[in-house]
């Protein structure tokens, strides 16, 4: 996988960051890319500023400390300390730095009654210009299942671009894991539901054939996108899948036991850092497994530098 030269790691105090970091070590060394691993600290009030010190201090300690256990990559990682809102901070360094990828563990656990993004996560996947890849804890090593969520759909002008760089993403990584990838388009007719009601007099016969019609169309655009990747030395599945994709993505995940989902985030026209009705979002709250988000390059983050 030759994409990302310059990656940010995000490391906070939870189990979970060394196994992030381990991934993260891995996909430098891949890349022959430079390394960068930073930790946030509150600002203290100058009045304490002994104290800031003492924080900043602890920071770097466990950021050695994290660099130290994985010394052995080969790697020149470099460390640095932030002060302020997390969130906001590490979107100004992304920008700052040019980085390619920004790599941080999940802020819950998941599971039937943890989240497992929190608002940290959700602000970073809302508004950091470059892919941002959260990390759920596993013991697994190794990948066994990805999902690339794909919208073929000709009536989003981004949707190529998005479509495109999803796919090359899920199948460079599919191929460095060796694992397993599931390619999922959702499809639906709009106003079905509405048609079935009765409020609108239509023949059952006739709304069947309009959603024959619209699911042929949709087949007709994922295999002409798909077209264009030759996928016969991978263990490739591809999916045409009847729903809203906030149901479909997290639902097939959950059921085929899917380890990262690679999916696009669109900024909503006049609204920056926000997805296109929020059906990105959506689907973020149901999914229980690490994610890696991408945006087009036309998106610009609210937040400056």
């Amino acid at each position: 996988m030759q994409r990302f030269d310059n990656i940010l790691f995000v490391f906070d105090a939870s189990p979970n960051a060394d196994i992030a970091f381990s991934r993260a070590v891995e996909l430098a060394v891949t890349n022959a890319a430079r390394l960068t691993v930073i930790g946030v600290s509150d600002p203290i009030p100058r009045t304490m500023h002994n104290l800031q010190e003492a924080f900043i201090q602890a920071h770097e300690e466990r950021l050695a400390s994290l660099v130290k256990r994985h010394g052995n990559a080969g790697l020149d990682i470099k460390t640095r300390v932030l002060l302020g809102n997390a969130a906001y901070e590490i979107i100004k360094e992304v920008i700052r730095g040019n980085y390619k990828l920004l790599i941080k563990p999940a802020e819950g656990k998941g599971g039937i009654s943890n989240k497992l993004f929190g608002t940290y996560d959700l602000n970073l996947l809302r508004k950091c210009p470059c892919p941002v890849w959260i990390i759920k804890s596993t013991k697994k090593k190794k990948y066994l299942r990805i999902l690339a969520a794909i919208d073929p759909s000709p009536a989003e002008k981004s949707n190529a671009e998005l479509n495109t760089l999803i796919l090359d993403l899920a199948t460079s990584l599919a191929q460095q894991e060796n694992c397993r990838l599931h390619i999922v388009h959702a499809w639906a007719m709009a106003g079905e539901s509405t048609l079935r009601s009765g409020h609108i007099k239509m023949p059952t016969q006739e709304i069947n054939r309009l959603v024959r019609e619209t699911r042929k169309s949709h087949k007709q655009w994922l295999d002409d996108l798909m077209a264009a990747y030759d996928l016969s030395t991978m263990n490739t599945q591809i999916h045409l899948l009847k729903g809203p994709p906030e149901e479909v993505i997290p639902g097939f995940a959950r059921k085929h036991r899917v380890d990262l989902i690679v999916m696009g985030t669109v900024a909503r026209t006049g609204i920056p850092g926000f997805f296109i009705g929020n059906t990105a979002e959506k689907t973020l709250a149901k999914v229980d497994c690490s994610v890696l988000a991408v945006k087009p390059q036309s998106f610009v983050s609210p937040i400056k530098a």
